[in-house]
């Protein structure tokens, strides 16, 4: 039994808040969340650049049509400095939102964990302090690094390639299923039992980029891809020759830091705390991607 049902045991459940604004509602976890929410019934806006409800964290004027009539909302924020999302929260607020559930990242309450000045109290500080502060009940999500960032994500076409090329040394990472963290924003969006909880969210064992890699190949049965690892300044030299502005790069580079210095390595105990049952495994990951044809 999870504890939202302990805690609710011999009760009848209370309604969801609906409509749910999910932000970010074509990319990894929003499309999940989107399709999760449907399948339950829940009436739910996929709002991107492209989606069918028009938002554009970089437009402003994008936001008061999204909100309009939501009763909660998923927050999917930009990487960027200074962030948007307090006054997006602001608004959201102004609109009526009556629950908040944000995206934050593991590490963001922690100094130096980032070993840089852009990450470190930024833009996924701001937003939880923004939420926390702003009224309605909020739930916060930190996931550590996606799993799917090997099968659809910035580490796809090395995997593709045969050679992925990383300054993480012999770093690890407990790298989390997307479905687990979709799973567990829509617990937060339609369950009772979840308001004011930060849930830390991490897979069940920690790897390095080569242990990845052979869980890849014992999936798809193909050859393995290598792992090359280089010093820091050689990858920037290498994203500079890509054309990768500054701003970009200390954004990419200080995310890719905690797995180097193995702070992406502990176990945490969010999944089982909001779902009450083990986070899934890279391999179960692997192997439905693999059987999608991520790797071709």
């Amino acid at each position: 039994m999870t504890k939202t049902a302990e805690a609710t045991a011999g009760q009848s459940p209370s309604q969801p808040p609906s409509p749910v604004l999910v932000t970010g509602g074509t990319g990894k976890t929003g499309r999940r969340v989107v399709a999760r929410l449907r399948e339950l019934g829940v009436e739910t806006r996929a709002a991107s650049r492209s989606g069918e409800t028009p938002f554009d964290w970089e437009d402003p004027a994008t936001w008061a049509p999204a909100l309009e009539g939501a009763a909660a909302v998923y927050i999917v924020p930009l990487d960027t400095v200074p962030s948007p999302t307090p006054a997006f929260v602001e608004q959201a607020v102004a609109a009526g939102v009556r629950r908040l559930v944000l995206l934050s990242a593991r590490g963001v309450n922690e100094p130096g964990y980032f070993g840089n000045s852009v990450l470190d109290r930024g833009p996924h500080f701001q937003g939880e302090e923004a939420v926390r502060s702003a009224g309605p009940a909020w739930t916060i999500l930190r996931p550590g690094w996606f799993a799917q960032n090997f099968s659809e994500g910035p580490f796809l076409d090395g995997v593709r390639g045969g050679e992925l090329v990383l300054p993480v040394a012999d770093g690890k990472a407990a790298y989390i299923d997307t479905d687990d963290i979709a799973a567990v924003a829509v617990a937060a969006l339609t369950e009772d039992g979840h308001d004011g909880e930060v849930y830390e969210l991490s897979g069940p064992r920690a790897l390095g980029i080569a242990d990845v890699l052979d869980e890849i190949a014992k999936a798809t049965g193909g050859p393995r891809a290598s792992y090359v690892p280089v010093e820091r300044a050689d990858f920037r030299d290498g994203l500079i020759a890509q054309g990768m502005s500054e701003a970009d790069i200390e954004l990419w580079t200080g995310a890719l830091e905690p797995i180097r210095t193995g702070r992406e390595a502990p176990l945490k105990d969010g999944v089982r705390r909001a779902l009450g049952r083990p986070p899934r495994d890279v391999a179960d990951v692997f192997r439905d991607a693999a059987a999608a044809g991520a790797w071709g």
